[in-house]
């Protein structure tokens, strides 16, 4: 890392104030190569965090702007390393002009995250919270927030830490009764060895458990509206939305293909899926788009069942309803109440939640968002950060638990204290790529892709 890196941290689109951000040895003499402070005193002699107003130039030093500079010198900065940032106004063509001008300087473009892959790498924070960092960026609902705001301040990395001092301690002690024999050191016994693994085991389900939440937080959970044709499912969907998003028509098998938004619905995030009309048919077009239907029905975590309240219900909705509820969550909407109704409402499945609504006029959609966030509550006793939130980790902590049952399975055995503690260590490695202690380039890689340019 000597080289010195720039980006545009605001995007590229117009808004009223656009931010270059610099990081590397040179960050502070290129800033003052483009930068003209109002006082006439150099960036390099002002002191850290404090914005100064002055005049922007280019590369032949025609004035660009007027507008804020600021530098933060290592180790304390964001990165660890010297860094700057230019506060000017948006204009997408004004900081490209402002970049390539610094580029004449001997900077060059930083890559999708690079600003926070040198602060991992400069041990400012670890795996733990560079994901955070994204997942912050890319939050869709307030529970999203409050997660990875607390996740960035260090929650999760807590629990992990407290939970590898534990199994790193079991292991100090053993290697001191091992290597200093005649030394006063308390023996060591099978019983300490078995309580110790039992109770970070313990941890790591408790922490395993958190993954769907966090999942679902970050991620969206999957909801397939489904039902049999002209049920009102698109309709459904548009009014959930707010917009017209799938096509509605009277005719029977209008949708052909499943169609997928993201919607925030009573502080639950859904990947909510309109899908065509399950029914057989003679049309292959229209049962490509059934077999899909039946494919979202399957890998859904909540399912809405739509069913025209003004028909008379018939076997095959039964048989959805109860595949359905066999799934997954699962809420029965009756559509159209704002048309007679053909029959009384038969009571659903045990389990099964039930609503009643219009989706043409909007009554009803506001008791659906309440059925949605029973089902999916908020656990008060869930940490806010303290949450497994993609794949990576879970698979992580899942093996370091893992490896903590082979090793009390070892010493319900009677294998000999070293040959448990092998699995002891194997934990300590998994636990240690969780936080970054064991840094893997192709994990960390894949991490930083999620980064926009600029962070």
């Amino acid at each position: 890392m000597n080289d010195t890196i720039a980006a545009i941290a605001t995007g590229h689109q117009a808004t009223a104030i656009g931010i270059l951000r610099l990081s590397g040895p040179q960050a502070i003499s290129a800033l003052d190569q483009v930068f003209t402070p109002a006082s006439g005193k150099p960036m390099a002699e002002q002191p850290n965090r404090l914005l100064v107003y002055g005049t922007l130039h280019d590369a032949q030093g025609n004035a660009l702007d007027h507008c804020l500079a600021t530098v933060s010198r290592g180790p304390h900065s964001y990165t660890g390393e010297d860094t700057a940032e230019l506060q000017c106004h948006g204009s997408p063509v004004l900081l490209t002009m402002a970049l390539e001008a610094l580029f004449a300087c001997g900077v060059r473009q930083a890559q999708a995250g690079e600003f926070t892959r040198r602060a991992f790498l400069a041990g400012k924070m670890d795996l733990t919270r560079t994901e955070a960092v994204a997942d912050l960026i890319h939050a869709e609902t307030q529970g999203a927030v409050y997660q990875a705001a607390g996740q960035l301040g260090g929650a999760l990395a807590q629990v992990i830490e407290d939970i590898y001092h534990q199994l790193t301690a079991l292991m100090a002690h053993f290697h001191a009764v091992l290597d200093y024999p005649d030394e006063d050191i308390d023996p060591f016994e099978a019983q300490e060895i078995n309580h110790t693994l039992g109770q970070t085991e313990k941890q790591l389900d408790q922490l395993t458990a958190t993954y769907q939440r966090g999942k679902a937080l970050v991620e969206g959970i999957p909801c397939a509206i489904v039902g049999k044709p002209n049920a009102g499912k698109s309709t459904l969907f548009n009014a959930l939305l707010g917009y017209d998003r799938a096509i509605v028509t009277p005719i029977a098998g209008t949708t052909r293909d499943t169609v997928e938004e993201r919607l925030n619905l009573g502080g639950v995030l859904l990947r909510l899926i309109d899908t065509a009309g399950l029914r057989d048919s003679d049309d292959q077009v229209e049962q490509l788009g059934v077999e899909r239907s039946r494919e979202a029905l399957r890998r859904s975590e909540l399912t809405l069942v739509v069913v025209d309240a003004s028909r008379p219900r018939d076997e095959e909705e039964e048989e959805l309803l109860r595949l359905a509820a066999q799934n997954g969550p699962t809420i029965l909407v009756y559509n159209k109440e704002d048309l007679p109704s053909a029959a009384p409402l038969p009571q659903p499945p045990a389990g099964v939640e039930t609503v009643t609504l219009s989706a043409l006029t909007g009554d009803g959609i506001d008791q659906l968002e309440l059925a949605i966030g029973r089902l999916f509550p908020h656990d008060p006793g869930l940490r806010p950060g303290a949450l497994l939130t993609n794949a990576r980790q879970a698979q992580a902590a899942a093996q370091a638990r893992d490896c903590l049952t082979r090793a009390q399975l070892a010493l319900q055995a009677g294998l000999s204290p070293d040959a448990v503690l092998t699995d002891v260590e194997d934990a300590l490695q998994y636990l240690g790529q969780l936080t970054g202690r064991v840094v893997r380039d192709d994990i960390t890689s894949q991490i930083f892709q999620r980064f926009c340019v600029g962070k």
